[in-house]
């Protein structure tokens, strides 16, 4: 995580939001929902979904973060994002003829605190 955006994590988290995308690195990385500090959180993290994968380049990743579930710096490509009430869910959609793919779903803390 990039130090000078953790004010805005903690914002993020108070507010409980769900979900955050980000392009800043040229490579594709999905992680588990977290809380600020970087720690898994099932209940109320945010699940960050990083897809740099648009075009001009790829950036090689270091070694894996806590949390980072699925990585892959070698295909282009872009993530559909479908909401619907209560949930939300993903699709990493590669460049023709590659075979990285990535999907899933998660539910929306405000959905879950209703069926609590």
């Amino acid at each position: 995580m990039h130090p000078e955006l953790k004010p805005l994590w903690d914002d993020l988290y108070a507010v409980h939001a769900d979900l955050v995308l980000a392009g800043h690195e040229h490579s594709y990385e999905r992680f588990a929902p977290q809380d600020p500090e970087g720690n898994a959180d099932s209940k109320n993290g945010i699940r960050e979904i990083v897809a740099g994968t648009g075009g001009r380049s790829h950036d090689l990743l270091g070694f894996a973060t806590p949390n980072s579930e699925v990585r892959e710096w070698d295909t282009y490509g872009v993530v559909k994002l479908t909401l619907s009430p209560g949930k939300y869910s993903w699709e990493f959609i590669p460049e023709e003829g590659k075979t990285f793919h990535d999907a899933g779903s998660g539910v929306c803390h405000n959905q879950t605190a209703k069926a609590e």
